[in-house]
C-alpha cells in the first residue's frame, strides 16, 4: 500500500512503483542531503492501551525531523512503515493522517506509507511503526557542535511536554506497579484529562521555525532531549567542557512530578530518562544569548536554563542539574524566576489535600479541595483528645478500618491507594495515632505535614510544652513541619509560641497549645499550598523569594 501526498518538489510517476522528489525544485544551490530514521519503541505500546492513535504519527515525524535539526538540515520529504498482525483500516487512516499534519507542519512532503501484515506472534491489534526522513542544507551550513561549543557558552532550553524513547519502558514499569490507569483523571486535573492523555502528548517539532535562528551563524550546537536530558545535552559538548544547569529556571510539566513521585526515583535518574519538560537545548554565545532567546520566544518557550563551565573534577557525568529534586517535588509547575528581579506569583488553582484522622480504630480520610482551608479542632472527643472539624468540606469522608488489613504494609497501601484515586497533593496528620511505614513516607516525601506541640520537634510529644521551660527556654509553642522517616529541625515550616489568654490566667499551658496549634496548622498550609514553602532534598524546608 503506497500512499502519496505532494508538496514543493514531490510526486508520485510510474503506475506508484517509488515516488519521485526534485531536489532542483527545492531551491538548493550545493546541496548535502540528511538522513534518519527512527520507530516510537514502548510508546507506541502505551497507545495501543490507551486507544489513542491519533498522536503516534505526529510523534514520529517530530523525533525524525528534530534530528535533522541537529545538523541545521531542514526536512524534505517523508516515508513511515506500518507493521502489524491484522490490517485495521480506521487505524491506519488516524495515523495516516497524524503523519500527513505533522509533515504539513515541518514544510515536507509525505511521499509514502507501507504497510506490512504479518502472522504470529504478532497479535491482532498490535502494530510497529517506523519513519524515515530525508533532508538537505547547503554545504558550509552544518551545525559543528561538539568541535564549537566552549567555557562561558549559555544553554537554552526548548519547552515540550512529551516523553519518548526509552523513557516509556520506565512509564510502563511505573504504570504496571501504580494504582492510577490510564484512564484515570491526570495528576493535577480537573478530571477533563485522563493519565494517558498526558503521557501521549506528543512532543514538540522544531522545525521549520527553528531553522531561521540555526542558520544565523549564532548557535553553536542544537541537541534533542528525546532519549533524556543528559544525553541530549552530553551530544553538543566535547570532553574538555562540563555544564551546569538549574531545574528552577524552567517550567517542569506536572507529569513528570507524577512520576518522579510514582517511581520513587532519583533527580539523577529523572535526567539521564526523561527530558523533563526540555525537548531541546542550544548552545550559544553568551553575548548572543538574550537575542536568540527573544527570537526563539516569538515562536514558543524558551529559557536561559544553564551555561558551559570549566570540566568538573569528580568522575561520571560532566553534565550538573542543580536543584531538580526540589523542582520535581512541587505538586505543579512552579512560577519561574525569568529575572532576579522578578518575584514568583504563588500558585492560585485549587490544590487537593487529605487529612489522616484516627478515631476509634479507624483512619478517616477527610479529602478537601479548596484552595483555602480553615479548620478547628475539638478537644472533647477522640481518644487523644483531638478531633477535626473542617469549614467548608466539600468531599466526602473516607473510612479505612485497620483491623481489617492483613499487614502495616497492607493498611499503608490502601491509604496510598485511596490518596491517589483522589488526585491527592498534601497530606495533613490531625491526632494520626499510627506509625507510618518508611516506604510511605519516601513516597510522600516533602507532601506530609504535622504539628508538634514543641518550637523544636525533635523533643517528644510526651511533655514537650514543659519540658523546653525546665531546659532554659524562655518560649515554648507548636511548630508545623514535613513528616520524615528522621524528625528535622530543619523540615519545619513554620513556629507557634503560646500565647497568654485574655481574662483567663488560669489557663493550662496546654489548652494554650490547642490554640496555637489552631492558628499554626492552617498558616503552614496554606505556605506549602502556595508554593512558597517545600521541601529540598537536603530534608530542609525552602522558601521561594
Amino acid at each position: 500500500s503506497l500512499l502519496c501526498l505532494y508538496s514543493a518538489g514531490g510526486r508520485s510517476e510510474g503506475g506508484g512503483f517509488a515516488a519521485f522528489f526534485d531536489l532542483k525544485a527545492s531551491g538548493y544551490d550545493d546541496p548535502i542531503l540528511v538522513s534518519q530514521t527512527k520507530g516510537l519503541g514502548p510508546k507506541l505500546q502505551v497507545a495501543q492501551v490507551c486507544k489513542r492513535l491519533d498522536t503516534i504519527g505526529q510523534d514520529l515525524v517530530a523525533l525524525c525531523v528534530n534530528d535533522l535539526l541537529a545538523q541545521g538540515a531542514e526536512p524534505l520529504f517523508f516515508l513511515s512503515h506500518l507493521t502489524c498482525g491484522k490490517l485495521d483500516a480506521e487505524v491506519m487512516e488516524t495515523i495516516k493522517e497524524g503523519i500527513a499534519e505533522a509533515c504539513r507542519s515541518a514544510g515536507c512532503a509525505f511521499l509514502g506509507g507501507e504497510v506490512t501484515q504479518v502472522a504470529a506472534p504478532c497479535p491482532s491489534g498490535h502494530w510497529d511503526l517506523a519513519g524515515f526522513v530525508v533532508g538537505a542544507l547547503e554545504r558550509g551550513q552544518r551545525l559543528l557542535g561538539l568541535q564549537r561549543a566552549e567555557e562561558g557558552d549559555v544553554l537554552l532550553g526548548l519547552g515540550s511536554p512529551g516523553i519518548h524513547g526509552r523513557a516509556f519502558g520506565v512509564v510502563r514499569r511505573i504504570l504496571l506497579t501504580s494504582s492510577l490507569r490510564c484512564s484515570s483523571p491526570a495528576p493535577g486535573s480537573c478530571g477533563d484529562t485522563t493519565l494517558g492523555d498526558v503521557l501521549l502528548t506528543p512532543g514538540k517539532m522544531f522545525s521549520p521555525a527553528l531553522l531561521p535562528v540555526l542558520r544565523s551563524g549564532h548557535v553553536k550546537g542544537f541537541a534533542p532531549t528525546a532519549e533524556g536530558l543528559l544525553g541530549g545535552i552530553s551530544r553538543v559538548l566535547p570532553e574538555h567542557v562540563s555544564a551546569v544547569l538549574d531545574a528552577l529556571s524552567w517550567k517542569i510539566p506536572e507529569i513528570f512530578c507524577w512520576l518522579y513521585k510514582e517511581g520513587n526515583l532519583s533527580a539523577q535518574e529523572m535526567a539521564q530518562t526523561f527530558p523533563c519538560g526540555i525537548g531541546a537545548v542550544l548552545v550559544v554565545p553568551k553575548d548572543l544569548a538574550q537575542h536568540v532567546l527573544q527570537d526563539i520566544q516569538r515562536q514558543q518557550e524558551a529559557w536561559l536554563i544553564g551555561k558551559v563551565v570549566a570540566p568538573c573534577d569528580t568522575a561520571g557525568s560532566h553534565i550538573e542539574v542543580e536543584n531538580l529534586a526540589e523542582a520535581l517535588q512541587l505538586s505543579s509547575p512552579q512560577q519561574l524566576l525569568n529575572d532576579t528581579e522578578r518575584q514568583p506569583q504563588p500558585r492560585k488553582r485549587k490544590v487537593k489535600v487529605a487529612v489522616l484522622v484516627s478515631g476509634a480504630g479507624e483512619l478517616s480520610l477527610v479529602l478537601a479541595q479548596r484552595r483555602c482551608l480553615g479548620f478547628m479542632l475539638d478537644c472533647s472527643q477522640s481518644p487523644r483528645g483531638v478531633s477535626l472539624r473542617w469549614l467548608w468540606l466539600c468531599s466526602p469522608v473516607q473510612v479505612i478500618d485497620h483491623k481489617l488489613c492483613g499487614s502495616r504494609a497492607e493498611f499503608d497501601g490502601t491509604i496510598d491507594r485511596v490518596l491517589q484515586e483522589f488526585s491527592v497533593e498534601l497530606i495533613c496528620l490531625a491526632g494520626f495515632l499510627r506509625v507510618l511505614s518508611s516506604p510511605f513516607l519516601r513516597k510522600w516525601r516533602g507532601k506530609i505535614l504535622n504539628v508538634s506541640p514543641s518550637l523544636f520537634p525533635l523533643i517528644k510529644d510526651g511533655s514537650a510544652q514543659q519540658e523546653p521551660l525546665e531546659s532554659g527556654f524562655r518560649v515554648t509553642g507548636c511548630s508545623v513541619h514535613f513528616v520524615l522517616e528522621e524528625p528535622s529541625a530543619g523540615a519545619v515550616i513554620h513556629r507557634e509560641p503560646l500565647r497568654p489568654r485574655a481574662g483567663d490566667a488560669e489557663a493550662s499551658p496546654a489548652e494554650r497549645l490547642r490554640e496555637a496549634e489552631l492558628r499554626a496548622f492552617p498558616l503552614g498550609l496554606q505556605l506549602v499550598a502556595s508554593g512558597a514553602a517545600w521541601l529540598g532534598a537536603h530534608g530542609r524546608t525552602c522558601w521561594r523569594r
